[in-house]
């Protein structure tokens, strides 16, 4: 919950909250005032952490107070808190009247959403009787285990358990219909109970902030190496260097749980020596505890479909086509940018789109493996990770299993 409108912006509406107000109390009633008409309230919120419902926004006259928030937590006792330090959710209105409100302050735009000693973020639970069991219930899968997963509600934050014997095999980032047969609640947690009707993947509808493209520059394709002199350049390469300088970019890399200081604390690398050693359920446990705290871990969703491909490649394309999609909501539908190897972060989107591409291959999608390896090389045409010997090998006709020899 940090991302805020920008400076502008809030100054901006500022100004209009305060146009006609004088003095601190005059301004203070017409912060208040803006509250109450722009933002729907009881509305969920965090404060230092603690998932909160906010019920009232208030200004009893004191000054040195301020602007009040009446909060109620999930054990259903109320306090009332400073106004300034209620997270609302990204991009509400709620989040754009307290970054003016903290702007009036002379503070940063957004308080600091601490996270649990653990370093997960808390979050809100589904109240008991907030579901309707006689209509079907649309859920995010978030960590799938044996026969149960955490889930959020589609369109909200509010997370459940799902007891399901249908879930083993459910794709974070999935959303999943299920004919509900009973809610209850255990130890402060609330359970749900029921089948799975479908699953399918729309990212789209999962309300994920885009990752970030940063640190643009300009990209030359014709300063590349493309072979000797004298040699022909290969047909891939042709419209690449013929499209001239492009803008290169590298994409925002979401990594919990890792040390930004100490880069051997990396969840997907300890992951992937769990794999290398034969323990494919510890790695499949980390990698699902990152997708838990952000569907956007773009490198858990590679190291999954990793995880599944020599044994189960259809379950491997599910999570490899996660990965992309979410990748995808940074790009928009006409990216004609570069995303090279060399710039660290893009790897983690290059890994999915790879493995993807292969399953495709390998399941007989030629079509799509050859429009998806080209996409490749247009993102990435330093090609580092051979993509071109694939397309050719597409292109040739020839069958994965043949090169490969597993079915």
């Amino acid at each position: 919950m940090s991302m805020t409108a920008p400076p502008e912006e809030i100054e901006a509406l500022l100004y209009v909250i305060l146009n006609d107000a004088d003095g601190d109390d005059e301004q203070l009633r017409a912060l208040r005032q803006a509250f109450r008409e722009n933002v729907s309230l009881p509305a969920d919120a965090l404060v230092i952490a603690e998932p909160v419902a906010v019920v009232e926004i208030g200004y009893d006259g004191n000054r040195r107070r301020g602007l009040t928030a009446r909060c109620a937590r999930q054990d259903g006792s109320e306090h009332v808190v400073a106004a300034s330090e209620v997270c609302f959710a990204d991009g509400s209105e709620g989040a754009r009247y307290v970054a003016a409100y903290r702007r009036w302050l002379s503070l940063e735009p957004a308080p600091a959403a601490m996270a649990d000693p653990k370093g997960r973020p808390r979050r809100h639970k589904v109240a008991a009787n907030e579901l309707d069991l006689d209509t079907p219930i649309e859920l995010v899968v978030l960590a799938p285990k044996e026969r149960a997963a955490r889930c959020r509600i589609l369109g909200s934050e509010r997370e459940i358990t799902l007891r399901s014997g249908d879930v083993w095999n459910m794709v974070p980032g999935e959303i999943i219909t299920v004919r509900a047969r009973k809610q209850w609640c255990y130890a402060g947690h609330p359970y749900l109970s029921g089948d799975v009707e479908s699953h399918r993947l729309d990212v789209e509808a999962l309300g994920l902030l885009p990752l970030k493209l940063r640190d643009e520059w300009q990209c030359d394709p014709s300063e590349e190496y493309w072979g000797g002199e004298g040699e022909p350049r290969a047909e891939w390469a042709t419209p690449i260097v013929a499209a001239g300088p492009r803008s290169s970019f590298e994409m925002e890399q979401v990594h919990p749980g890792a040390d930004p200081v100490d880069w051997v604390s990396d969840p997907v690398l300890e992951a992937s020596e769990l794999h290398a050693a034969g323990d494919r359920l510890g790695a499949r446990k980390l990698l699902v505890e990152m997708l838990a705290v952000d569907l956007r871990c773009l490198g858990a969703h590679a190291h999954l479909g990793n995880l599944d491909f020599d044994q189960h490649p259809e379950d491997a394309m599910r999570h490899y086509e996660a990965g992309v999609r979410i990748g995808e909501l940074s790009l928009g539908y006409d990216f004609g940018g570069v995303l090279p190897w060399g710039r660290i972060d893009n790897r983690p989107f290059l890994r999915c789109m790879h493995g993807l591409g292969l399953c495709f291959w390998r399941l007989g999608r030629r079509e799509e493996a050859t429009a998806l390896f080209k996409r490749m090389l247009w993102l990435n045409p330093t090609d580092n990770q051979g993509i071109r010997f694939l397309l050719a090998q597409v292109r040739a006709g020839e069958r994965w299993e043949n090169l490969h020899g597993k079915g």
